[in-house]
Formats: structure tokens, C-alpha cells, sequence
């Protein structure tokens, strides 16, 4: 019976698989992560272990599963050892030691607050997808979500991530524990200032309840950078899993495949100490505007074209939908006519011609229906601001248009999972009618019913 991945069983690891070049055992931790899911242990997990091998450090990570415990469940029994496939013609194989402690947040709160409070911890991270920020259409934290209006009549029991975060950030003014640096690590425009305006916002209004203070003591202790990540990091399957089990010569139950080619642009703009994760290759820069806009209005814009409309041919992955010439053709004239223009002081062109040939590694099984999810907050960052950009100067849109209804009806038919699936639905059912979606809030930005070129563009190009 081949044995499961651990700290007794790794001298046991195939020979060409390259296991942590340092005593993990003795990392004491520095950074709590929320969202424990594959892309932190593929990007940022990986970023802070070349950090330590280069500058040493206690910077291991206290990983938190905040909604199911599935991943720390996986990862307790290996001693939170894992591996990282890299998908290239020659893949190669990395187990990670950098993960210290994994906890789930719902069976373990006590341990949770103790660890976000803990003065050893200068860095709180965040992946929880941009639908995990709660925030209300027009950007702000979201009152209305149940997860905030139970977090605010309970916050010493949150269920939201704002909520968790807040809960942990007081316990550490009471305790003393001094600054931290609070990363988020999401495909959000602006995400550091996004997360700071809703952690103070539900502050102010535990203050407003008899805090007292904590929204000044945030203000003046905590920083919140803006960052950029990107790695495209596929999904684990249970062949995946085997893949890597028979690479390893052992099991390995939370391990995580990716691309070979990883970034990540954080602002210098911290509290405290941090890795020296400029010595594994992230850049540290006075304003990721440039580099966050590329990403998201090209390489996740144009994941989410294929997406919708790869699914509308009957495609399921990444690589089979870019090497379908016609869906090929529509994208690359997206990005000429529709997104360049709209980002014209950036080198759109270039950078969509590496990203074209990283969507086609034939390695990475990417599924259209991942990347589909949560549209409604997704598209929202990445294909709805090109749209308020273009139409108002005459400009096309109609391609950027054709993916938004895409999305409506694949959504509205239960396709793919959404936030508001259950209003898409009825819009569905409906019969669904455009201008009444334009006229939702909760679905589209104010522009599309403010501008009337904006929303007479979005008619007739979806009519």
C-alpha cells in the first residue's frame, strides 16, 4: 500500500522531486492566510518559501479554510506538506514546507482569533475570490449581505470574511500585538484600498455599537496594500492527484498543479516586517495600477470570453476553446478593437500575445465552468468597466457585450454558479429581457442606467 505524504514519510519522495531546502519543523509562523484554497498554496505559499531559502526568516503560514474544512482536513495529517505540480512538457515536482498550521474557521474560531491576534503575525492574507469581500455593487461593503447583517448583530461569531477579519484585527488592539500588514491577493481593481474601505466601514459601525475606537486604531496600525497575482492554477481532479501520487511514490491528498510562469506585484505599502519575497522574484512597486489593469482587462477579461462562450460550443477547457479557430478569431478581435482602445497608454498587444500562448499549454486542464462562476461580481472588474470606457466615445463594444449575455443566460440557466443566480433565474423565466437586467442594480453598475449611450450601446449590441 503506498504510504501518505508527511514528515516521516518524505526522505521516501521519488528522487526527482525537490523537497523543501531548509528545517520547516522549526518555522515558527508569521503570516496568517485566509482561504486556504489551491491558488495561495500554488502562488503565494511558494513565493514565501523561496523567500526564506533566500533570506531566512520565520514566515511560516498559519493557513485558515474559512467555509469547508475539506482542504485542512487534507493537509493535518501530511504535517501540511504538499506538493506543487508544475505543468510544462517536463513537468516537475515540489513539496512545500512553508505551511505550518491549517484550521478550519467554522470548527475552530478560538484558534482562528488567537492566531489573527498573535504579535508574532505581521501579515494578514487573503484569496477568498472577489465575491468573499461582500461588497456592494458600486463598490463598497455590502450592509445588506446576511453574512455582514449576522456579523454585525454577532461579531464575536462572523461568518464573513470582513467579519473574521475585524473580529481578529480588535482582538489584537485589545492584546497589544502591534501593526500588521492585511495582503489581499484577489482579482479586484484596487483590491488593498477595496478591503480597506470595508474593513473600516464595518468597524465604524462596531464603534457605533460601543467598540470605541477601533476604526482609529485600524487606521493608524494596519496597512493594506494593493496587490497583483497571477498563475493559471487548475482545479485539482482525482487524476491530477494519482498523476502526482505516482510521480511522488506517495499520496498526497492536497496537492496543487499550475503553469510554470507565476507574478506578483504587491505595493510597498506595509506595517511591520515582511519576506523577502523581492529575493523569489514578486515585485515591489509604488503603484500596481499598470500591471493590475492588464490582467484584468485582458487575461481575465478574455478567461471570461472563453468561458461563456466556450461552453455555448461545448467546449470544457481553456486550451480547447482557444484552439477553436472561430472562438480564436472572435477573442484576439475583442482585444484589438475593444479592449486595447480602451487602455491605450498600455502594451495590451504584447502582453495578450504571452497570454494567448499560456491559455493553449496543452498540460492544464483550465474548466470553462471554474472560471464561469460568480460572474456577477467577476465581470464586473473585468469586462464592465471596458464597456463604461468605450461606449460614451463611440467605440465598439459589441464583443464585450455578446460575452456579458453569455453570461446572463448560462447563469439564468443554472450553468454556471452565481452569487445571483437565483434573480437570474427569474430574469430567465422572465424571458429574459435585457433592459430589465440593466435595470437591476444588484446585476449591473449605476452607468447602465445613468449614460444613455452606455446603456443605448448595450441595447442594440444585445438586443
Amino acid at each position: 500500500m503506498t504510504a501518505r505524504l508527511s514528515a516521516a514519510t518524505l526522505d521516501r519522495a521519488a528522487g526527482p522531486v525537490r523537497r523543501p531546502g531548509y528545517d520547516f519543523s522549526r518555522l515558527r509562523p508569521g503570516i496568517v492566510h485566509l482561504g486556504l484554497g489551491a491558488f495561495h498554496r500554488a502562488h503565494q505559499a511558494v513565493f514565501t518559501e523561496d523567500a526564506i531559502l533566500a533570506e531566512r526568516g520565520d514566515w511560516g503560514v498559519i493557513g485558515v479554510s474559512l467555509r469547508h474544512p475539506d482542504i485542512a482536513e487534507a493537509l493535518c495529517p501530511q504535517d501540511c506538506l504538499y506538493t506543487v505540480e508544475m505543468l510544462s512538457e517536463a513537468p516537475q515536482y515540489r513539496i512545500i514546507g512553508v505551511v505550518r498550521r491549517a484550521l478550519a474557521a467554522m470548527a475552530q474560531p478560538a484558534d482562528v482569533l488567537a492566531a489573527l491576534a498573535a504579535p508574532e503575525i505581521h501579515v494578514i492574507s487573503l484569496t477568498v475570490t472577489e465575491k468573499g469581500y461582500t461588497l456592494a455593487p458600486q463598490g463598497g461593503l455590502d450592509e445588506s449581505h446576511p453574512d455582514i447583517v449576522h456579523d454585525l448583530a454577532e461579531p464575536d461569531h462572523p461568518r464573513s470574511t470582513i467579519g473574521c477579519l475585524v473580529h481578529g484585527l480588535a482582538e489584537r488592539r485589545r492584546r497589544g500585538s502591534g501593526p500588521v500588514t492585511v495582503l489581499s491577493c484577489d482579482n479586484l481593481a484596487g483590491n488593498g484600498r477595496k478591503l480597506e474601505a470595508a474593513v473600516l466601514a464595518f468597524a465604524a459601525r462596531r464603534d457605533a455599537k460601543g467598540e470605541d475606537g477601533l476604526t482609529h486604531w485600524i487606521g493608524k496600525n494596519a496597512a493594506f496594500p494593493n496587490t497583483m497575482v497571477d498563475c493559471i492554477v487548475p482545479a485539482a481532479t482525482q487524476a491530477s492527484r494519482d498523476r502526482i501520487a505516482l510521480a511522488l511514490g506517495l499520496i498526497d491528498e492536497a496537492s496543487v498543479s499550475r503553469e510554470p510562469f507565476a507574478q506578483w506585484v504587491i505595493e510597498d505599502r506595509f506595517k511591520g516586517p515582511r519576506p523577502a519575497w523581492e529575493k523569489a522574484g514578486a515585485e515591489i512597486v509604488g503603484d500596481v495600477g499598470t500591471h493590475e489593469r492588464l490582467k484584468l482587462h485582458v487575461l481575465n477579461a478574455c478567461h471570461s470570453a472563453l468561458a461563456y462562450l466556450g461552453l455555448l460550443r461545448g467546449h470544457r477547457l481553456v486550451r480547447e476553446a482557444i484552439a477553436d479557430p472561430e472562438l480564436s478569431s472572435f477573442v484576439d478581435s475583442m482585444v484589438a478593437d475593444e479592449v486595447a482602445p480602451a487602455l491605450p497608454e498600455l502594451p495590451v498587444a504584447d502582453y495578450w500575445r504571452k497570454v494567448r500562448r499560456r491559455f493553449a499549454n496543452p498540460m492544464i486542464d483550465h474548466r470553462l465552468v471554474r472560471i464561469g462562476e460568480d460572474g456577477s461580481t467577476k465581470l464586473a472588474e473585468r469586462v464592465l468597466p471596458l464597456v463604461i470606457a468605450n461606449a460614451p466615445a463611440g467605440r465598439p463594444t459589441g464583443r464585450l457585450a455578446s460575452v456579458v449575455r453569455a453570461w446572463l443566460n448560462l447563469a439564468g440557466d443554472g450553468v454556471v454558479k452565481d452569487p445571483q443566480g437565483a434573480r437570474l433565474a427569474k430574469w430567465a423565466a422572465a424571458g429574459r429581457d435585457m433592459a430589465a437586467a440593466l435595470d437591476d442594480a444588484l446585476l449591473f453598475p449605476a452607468p447602465f442606467r445613468a449614460d444613455p449611450a452606455i446603456r443605448a450601446a448595450f441595447l442594440r449590441e444585445t438586443g
